[in-house]
Formats: C-alpha cells, sequence, structure tokens
C-alpha cells in the first residue's frame, strides 16, 4: 500500500494529514487485545495489531487509512479525494466457516488458520456418554447473524490541547469515560493520566458499541495534541456501519440429549465466532466466555460440552451489543428446546418446566461455575402462561386458519447475566448550602433514563424535592469508574447512589449534633431537616452544608455489591404468517420478568419492551452482508440494513414479578437493559417455525435462519432453505 499525500498537502486550509506509518513512527500504540485466551497450539490470543489507521495493510472495507485535519469538513473531504493510494489487492474471505478451512487466506501471518483463539468448557467424554444412552436427541445449525447496532446519535470527537497546562481534554459521545481515558494514556506517548479528562455529554443510545476505544479518538486525540488545537471527528452514517464494532455473527452446530421423559442429559455446541479483522477483547471474551455462562440458562442441565472458536475474517470487528453473548447462548437453548419438544410431541412449556431449576437448589451453581443467587422460574412460566392466555391458543389459530392465514405460537424462558463482573462503584455526594444535592457517579447515561432511576433513590432517602437532586456523570476529573455496561447501572451505581446518600445522611447528624450542641444519637432526619429528638430544635441541611468550613458537606463513597444479578423471564410470542406473501406479522407478545425490585416502572417497561423491540429486529429483518468476493459491504445503509419499524404495532402486554429480589445487593434490583432482547429473539423465532410446522413442513422448518424475511419465509413454505451454514 502506498500513499501520496502531496496534492492533498498544498490544498489551502488543510493543516495536517496522518497515514498509518507516520502513526507508527511517533510510537503510537494499538488498541491492545485480550491475551487470557489460548489457541489450540497454546499460543495467546493471535491477531494483528489493530492500529489508529491502517499500517501497511487494510484488512477491512471502513478500516480508516487515511486523518485529514483542515479548517472546515467540506476543505477535509476534497483532501481526502486528492490522496492517492496505491493498494495491491489481496484475497478477501468473510465467511467463518470458509475462512478456517485449509488455504483460505490468512489475516495475519501469526494466524495462518485465522484463529484467532478458541476455548472447551465442561467435560466432552461425560457428554459423549450422556448422548451414547439418550432416547432422544435433537440437533440444529443455527446462525446467529451480524448486526449492526445503529444508536440514533453516531459516534463524535471533539479534542483539545491547553498548552499552558499540557492537558487534553476529550470529549465524545461513550458508555466508559473511563476506559477510553486509560485508551489513550496507553495509545499516545507521553501522556500522564493527569493530563487527559474525558468529558460525555448526551449519548444518545449506545447499545454496547460505545464501550470501546474507537481508532478514530486515538487520531483525533493524537492530532490536537500535535497541532495544539482543537480537533474534530463526527462519523457519519455509513462510517457507522463499515467501521464501528458489529454485534453477534455466530454459527452453531448443536445439540441436545434427552431421556425418555424429557429430561436434558446433555448440552453440546460447536459454535464459530466472525470477530472480524481484528480479535478485539470484547469481542473475544463475549463469545468464548460470557455467553457460554449462561448457556443452561435457567435449566438443570449439568452436563456440557462446548467449544467455542473466535475466527479473523475481513469484516470490521464485533464487540458488545446488546446481551453481549447471552442472546446468542439463549437463542441457542431454546431452539433445542422446541425441537425437541416437536419431535417428543410433548408441550413445549411442559418440556421446559420438567428440567427448571428449582427454588430449593438455591443457590445453583451452572455447569459454568457461575452461581445464581436467586430465582423461581416456574413461578415466572405459570405467571408467563396465565398472562398469553396459553391454553386458548388453538381456538385462536382456529380463527386465523380461517383468514387463510397461518397461526404460530413461541416461548422463551431464559435468564441473563448482568454486571461486568464489576461490582465497585465509587459516588460522591456534594451538598451546597444554595439547596441543591449534587450526586456525581462514574455510570453513564445513554438513554436509559438511570439519572432518574438515581434521582428517586436519593429522595428516597433525602426526601428533599426531586429537583434539588442533580445527577452527574461523564466526566473524568470527577470520577473515575467502569462505566454502563452489562446492565449493571442501576444494581451496582444505583446500590452506590443508595449507600453514599445515606452516610451523607449520617455525616450530617455528626455535623448537625456538633450545631445543635447535642450528641448525634439525640439527631433524627427527616425530609432535609435534622432536629433534636422531642423537640423543635434543629437545623435546615442546606443551612448546615453553608455553615462548613468550605461551605458544603462532602461524602466519597465507594461500595460493593456481592455478585451479578440474575434476572430472568418467560415470553411468550403469537405470529400470523401470511402463505401468499411469507410476511410475518405479530399478533400477540406477552412477557413476565423478573428484575427484583422495580425503581421506576415507566422506565423499565420502556426497558423491556425496547430491548424486545431489537431482539425482533435481529429476528425479522436485520442483517450485515458482505459481499463474499470482494469484502465490500452490500449493507452499508437504512436503504439495505432493515431496522424494525413503528408499524411493527407490537401488541405488548408486559409484567414484572418483584417478589424474588436479588441477595446480591442492598436494593434487592436485578439487571433490565438487555432481557427483552435476549427473550423476544427465540420467541419469535420458534413462533414462526411453528407455524411452518402445522402448515406442513415438519422437521424441515427447523432449517430456517434469521432474518425471517417475507421472501425467505414464502421459500421455505415452498420447500426452500438456505443452505446450511456449515455446508
Amino acid at each position: 500500500m502506498d500513499i501520496d499525500t502531496l496534492a492533498a498537502l498544498e490544498l489551502p486550509g488543510v493543516l495536517a494529514i496522518y497515514t498509518g506509518a507516520d502513526l507508527a513512527l511517533a510510537g503510537v500504540k494499538a488498541i491492545p487485545t485480550i491475551a487470557a485466551f489460548k489457541r489450540a497450539d497454546g499460543k495467546s490470543t493471535t491477531t494483528a495489531p489493530r492500529r489508529g489507521l491502517a499500517h501497511e495493510v487494510v484488512r477491512f472495507v471502513g478500516e480508516a487509512v487515511v486523518a485529514v485535519v483542515a479548517e472546515s469538513r467540506d476543505v477535509a473531504k476534497n483532501a481526502a479525494e486528492a490522496i492517492m493510494v496505491d493498494y495491491d489487492e489481496l484475497p478477501a474471505v468473510t465467511n467463518p466457516v470458509k475462512a478456517i478451512a485449509p488455504g483460505s487466506a490468512a489475516l495475519c501471518a501469526e494466524a495462518p488458520d485465522n484463529i484467532a483463539a478458541e476455548m472447551r468448557h465442561g467435560d466432552a467424554a461425560a457428554t459423549a456418554k450422556a448422548f451414547e444412552g439418550a432416547a432422544h436427541v435433537v440437533s440444529l445449525d443455527i446462525v446467529n447473524q451480524r448486526l449492526a447496532p445503529a444508536p440514533m446519535e453516531p459516534r463524535s470527537v471533539l479534542a483539545s490541547f491547553d498548552d499552558a497546562t499540557q492537558r487534553l481534554t476529550v470529549r465524545l459521545s461513550s458508555q466508559t469515560p473511563t476506559g477510553v481515558m486509560s485508551g489513550l494514556i496507553d495509545a499516545i506517548p507521553g501522556l500522564a493520566k493527569d493530563q487527559v479528562r474525558v468529558v460525555v455529554g448526551d449519548v444518545g443510545g449506545g447499545f454496547g458499541m460505545k464501550t470501546n476505544l474507537y481508532p478514530e479518538d486515538i487520531v483525533v486525540a493524537y492530532a490536537a495534541r500535535e497541532l495544539k488545537r482543537p480537533v474534530r471527528w463526527q462519523a457519519e452514517r455509513v462510517e457507522e456501519f463499515l467501521s464501528a464494532v458489529h454485534g453477534r455473527d455466530v454459527v452453531s452446530k448443536a445439540e441436545m440429549a434427552l431421556d425418555a421423559e424429557g429430561k436434558v442429559l446433555g448440552l453440546r455446541v460447536r459454535s464459530l465466532a466472525n470477530v472480524g479483522a481484528y480479535a478485539t477483547a470484547t469481542g473475544v471474551v463475549i463469545q468464548l466466555m460470557i455467553g457460554p455462562w449462561v448457556s443452561t440458562s435457567i435449566y438443570d442441565i449439568t452436563t456440557i460440552d462446548l467449544h467455542f472458536i473466535a475466527v479473523m475474517t475481513n469484516a470490521a470487528p464485533t464487540g458488545a451489543y446488546r446481551g453481549a453473548g447471552r442472546p446468542e447462548a439463549i437463542y441457542i437453548t431454546e431452539r433445542l428446546f422446541d425441537a425437541a419438544a416437536r419431535k417428543m410431541k410433548m408441550d413445549p412449556a411442559a418440556l421446559r418446566r420438567r428440567n427448571m431449576i428449582r427454588p430449593e437448589q438455591m443457590p445453583y451453581q451452572n455447569a459454568m461455575g457461575q452461581t445464581y443467587d436467586s430465582g423461581r422460574f416456574e413461578q415466572i412460566l405459570d405467571q408467563g402462561l396465565a398472562l398469553a392466555d396459553w391454553d386458548g391458543f388453538a381456538a385462536r389459530r382456529v380463527q386465523t386458519e380461517a383468514k387463510g392465514l397461518l397461526r404460530g405460537r413461541g416461548i422463551a424462558t431464559f435468564l441473563e447475566w448482568t454486571g461486568g463482573n464489576v461490582f465497585e462503584e465509587r459516588v460522591t455526594v456534594n451538598v451546597t448550602p444554595d439547596g441543591f444535592i449534587e450526586i456525581f457517579s462514574a455510570t453513564q447515561a445513554m438513554g436509559q433514563g438511570i439519572v432518574t432511576s438515581y434521582a428517586q433513590l436519593a429522595y428516597d432517602v433525602f426526601g428533599v424535592p426531586l429537583e434539588k437532586i442533580r445527577i452527574l456523570q461523564g466526566d473524568t476529573d470527577r470520577g473515575q469508574g467502569f462505566g454502563s455496561a452489562g446492565s449493571r447501572s442501576l444494581f451496582t451505581g444505583g446500590s452506590a447512589v443508595r449507600v453514599a446518600s445515606e452516610r451523607t445522611v449520617q455525616q450530617g447528624k455528626e455535623l448537625a449534633g456538633e450545631a445543635l450542641e447535642v450528641a448525634p444519637a439525640d439527631i433524627e432526619y427527616e425530609a432535609g431537616r435534622y432536629k433534636v429528638v422531642g423537640t423543635d430544635v434543629g437545623i435546615d441541611l442546606f443551612e448546615l452544608a453553608g455553615r462548613q468550613p468550605k461551605a458544603q458537606i462532602y461524602v466519597d463513597s465507594t461500595s460493593t455489591v456481592a455478585g451479578p444479578t440474575w434476572p430472568n423471564g418467560c415470553h411468550i410470542c403469537e405470529v400470523e404468517v401470511d402463505p401468499a406473501t411469507g410476511h410475518v406479522e405479530i399478533v400477540a407478545y406477552a412477557s413476565v420478568n423478573d428484575i427484583g425490585r422495580v425503581v421506576s416502572p415507566m422506565i423499565v417497561t420502556g426497558q423491556i419492551e425496547g430491548g424486545a423491540v431489537q431482539g425482533i429486529g435481529q429476528a425479522l429483518c436485520e442483517q450485515i452482508v458482505y459481499d463474499a468476493e470482494s469484502g465490500q459491504m452490500l449493507t452499508a445503509s437504512f436503504q439495505d440494513y432493515a431496522m424494525p419499524r413503528a408499524d411493527l404495532n407490537v401488541p405488548f402486554k408486559t409484567a414484572f414479578d418483584t417478589s424474588i429480589p436479588c441477595l446480591s445487593n442492598a436494593l434487592g434490583v436485578k439487571g433490565v437493559g438487555e432481557l427483552g432482547t435476549i427473550g423476544a429473539t427465540p420467541a419469535l423465532v420458534n413462533a414462526v417455525i411453528d407455524a411452518l410446522d402445522h402448515a406442513g413442513l415438519g422437521a424441515a422448518a427447523e432449517k430456517l435462519q434469521m432474518p425471517l424475511t417475507a421472501p425467505r419465509v414464502w421459500n421455505a413454505l415452498a420447500g426452500e432453505f438456505d443452505p446450511s451454514p456449515f455446508a
């Protein structure tokens, strides 16, 4: 790859042009990957270094090659057009099955087989024995297709450098400000921790996509420091499709063994995870570890054999996307349960019930070594069946058939893991004399309503009007922490807000005791006022703050929850399929969800139903597609990538069971942000397969793969299916 920038540099208004060679010469480091995983040959995770700009080799369409800094966006675009890049064309491979085939083009010399890492879980010998003695075995080839997270607000970065203080300030759209700060310090030579500030305002949606340090972040920050002036980059939507991380993209061969009564004896899964051109830390850990953690879900399945391989291809890297590994794993398990129920001619709810973990087994350690603290899964199932009128389905099917349509019903009973395994959170509280309580948390709002929930939790403790409580986030100068990912914000961050608020009230009692000349034990607090017990003598909280030497009551609080949470649910979907067109319409959707204590009912309902719409998007319409020969993306705009639309009009019936609090945090809450996404996809796909099975396709219906577009469903009704992903 040769790059000629001379003509571009001569254009008026061009300030600088950087190439991958320039950054490498300056000592700018690549984004680190994760070394904890191994390949079959014993080597640690192997991948080419992902740099701010491609250096020597471009590995996917969308990878940035040159950065132009100019006085205006138009000048920068004109200069980019004037740059000549001479590429030596390389063969492309975008399919993970083909990528590991002998003779396939290698993305990096260190991994000629394109395998970045792999991991096995369980007991292969015990599982094989279970399959040998099984009365029933079901086997499916399953595709979790590649998805684009597509937040409302694309990524943006604004970096400025203060020469006087030698400080770099970076403003961007991110879920993890501290992680971005640390990544920039690691990547750009000469930066110390106290020289970098990351500020995040309104995020406009993250869905996991904005948890990473991106190459563009490094380049913009580096340019601002070099030029000593502000530099801004705003992604266009096509750039988000091409270069932001994608989600899912896993092909699996899954098998389940059962005895004659329907008890699962063993689970065996072989998966190839297409992690794209660079095996990012999140892309690898999500598919090789986090997804497998929930593979056995709410079922008492003790014998497993799971084998996951992270494969590199000439596609954009994958990373976190709403659910991050759990939707893929749950989809596989729930598809297998429905296939087994069909084979055994059992009610799919009854088969699931037969295998559920019982309350008396809690705390329960699953086959992956994960411990569930609480859960009454059969109780949630019973409520879900009642809410969906499970027993009335046969009559509704008759009514649908009278219209010339097919009706199907699907169920998913499942759980998920939340927390990111980061359980400590720091919160600061500042009570000011002008009548406000400022609470800072390093978790990050991104449209999920967490600021409202935090304010409600603080209100429960302080008892002052909500408008007096200010929740502050998104500034690494004020506080640092993991950020928001993995549905951790409420149960870790919210618990920390509650604890910090209680500590502030307690500190106020001590200060009020001094001011009122009584022992703290004789002070009581209520609704913003301290008073001596049994008297009218007291002092206002904010007045008390004004009397302090620094005119504030300030508490720096760090607290810890005991472990992850395990939210769970029963989601039931009914569909009508038009056999003349293949169109699928959702005609009923009921869900009962156990998320422990509910702090903000309106918010959690929005989270469940909004998440379900994203899961429906995967099931019905969304898919990133690359040209197999050239590696060019064919779905790089909303004209080609079909998002779920408002006219879906999903008739949600959403309920919560709050009688099962989480035992690992003081609030008793469980994560909610990803639960709907995880349940919706298998519930909907199972419903469509049920409709096709009832139409006479039988076991062939199990060959149907997402997305369930009208042409794909129509072809299936005609007996034509896509080939197996392993063909």
